[in-house]
């Protein structure tokens, strides 16, 4: 089976456009909640969401006219022109010629999305309904498969290019399933992530409505997310797009690539217990943490950190501490575990793409990031949860979890190359 590693990363979240901007605000310590400025939130339980900040390009402000050419911008919805951002910084830092030939016939992309142009498809409808024609761009402007549609056409990625849709375990899944194209041979080169825009009436009042969202710090947006805490009521709903650039090692090697890390395990399962809540005992999040250890060849004693799913709600914070403890219950050392939702937020199919960037920004970095607003943590037997700073580890591996509605889990190794 052949090695796969990473060569480019790129990201905008709601801390801001860039890698080396989110990283530096990740780890002062920043926090991209605030109140909602998309819409009217009067008459709205949930006022707080983690909302990508828009301006000129400069301080991390994402500027639309930067990335995307005018006549293009009224034609898709936000979630395709954040993944365009982000694929373009992937694609500037990874330093990849311009793929012609036979090996753009090995070149693919694969983003994901949990619920794709539901802002467009909302005002749409409310159009419509007043009599106003449909745009002919609606279509191609919302539907899931269309970042990866928009990437390819860009890049001249003619290889495998789809979309993985699997609520908030999207980006993860899309990294995945890249990981394993090139393992088996049908590619050489991946873009691979996840994206996701859906701050919007419906979909705030749609997660409200079924138990999930924050909603007793409307008054201190920033203090929302609070992952592991005692005092957690809900996510934070954010937006946002990652993408990083998958390469066969060798294939690396020959152009003298700067590799970032190496991808070593892809692990996978379903509760198959209800659709919005974990299996209490954590037993999907333990499967899954435990097939992509054992698809790595390594032992859980070899994993430094895990950049967990966390994202503030009462259930699943609880079933991830589980199964974590579960799998660390024989390790000689703690093992060290953040939520880097309590900066960003949830991310929902852009979550895994983006926490991937991180956890391989821990790796190159020597640093491991904090979960800020964690003053009681949940009682766990084998974790050490970083708390109030962040702290410096010379770390070899990586892993990261993305859980989503349905119960469906991935897990992902992220290591130090070590040629």
């Amino acid at each position: 089976v052949r090695r796969v590693v990473v060569t480019g990363m790129g990201m905008v979240t709601p801390l801001g456009c860039g890698v080396n901007h989110n990283w530096n605000e990740l780890i002062k310590g920043s926090s991209g909640a605030g109140i909602i400025t998309r819409f009217n939130i009067e008459n709205f339980r949930c006022k707080v969401a983690c909302e990508v900040p828009i301006g000129d390009g400069s301080n991390g402000t994402f500027n639309i006219e930067s990335w995307i050419e005018k006549k293009e911008i009224k034609k898709i919805d936000d979630f395709i022109k954040y993944s365009l951002a982000a694929s373009e910084e992937s694609f500037k830092s990874s330093n990849l010629p311009i793929l012609e030939g036979t090996l753009a016939f090995k070149s693919g992309c694969i983003i994901g999305s949990g619920m794709g142009g539901l802002p467009g498809i909302e005002q749409t409808s409310l159009d419509f309904a007043e009599g106003k024609k449909v745009s002919p761009f609606f279509i191609t402007g919302r539907i899931i498969n269309m970042p990866s549609g928009y990437i390819s056409i860009k890049y001249n990625l003619k290889g495998p290019s789809y979309s993985t849709v699997s609520a908030c375990a999207s980006g993860a899944h899309a990294i995945g399933e890249s990981f394993r194209l090139i393992q088996h041979g049908q590619a050489e080169i991946m873009v691979a992530g996840g994206t996701e825009a859906t701050i919007c009436p419906t979909a705030i009042e749609g997660f409200t409505s079924c138990r999930a969202l924050s909603l007793k710090f409307n008054d201190q947006p920033e203090k929302s997310s609070r992952p592991f805490d005692d005092g957690r009521d809900g996510f934070v709903m954010a937006e946002g797009a990652g993408t990083i650039v998958l390469e066969e090692l060798e294939h690396a090697k020959k152009r003298n690539a700067n590799i970032l890390c190496e991808i070593k395990g892809y692990g996978m399962s379903s509760d198959a217990f209800h659709y919005t809540l974990p299996e209490p005992s954590g037993e999907g999040a333990y499967r899954a943490m435990l097939n992509c250890i054992e698809d790595a060849k390594i032992t859980a004693e070899n994993i430094n950190y895990i950049n967990a799913h966390g994202t503030s709600t009462p259930a699943g914070d609880k079933a991830e501490v589980m199964a974590i403890d579960r799998i660390f219950k024989n390790s000689a050392n703690k093992i060290n575990v953040s939520s880097t939702k309590s900066q960003t937020g949830h991310l929902l199919g852009a979550a895994g793409s983006v926490e991937a960037i991180y956890s391989i920004k821990s790796i190159v970095e020597g640093i491991l990031p904090y979960t800020i607003n964690l003053d009681n943590p949940i009682p766990a037997s084998n974790i050490n949860f970083l708390q109030k700073e962040p702290m410096e580890l010379n770390t070899e591996n990586v892993l990261s979890n993305s859980f989503g509605f349905g119960g469906t889990n991935v897990s992902l190794i992220f290591s130090k190359f070590n040629g």
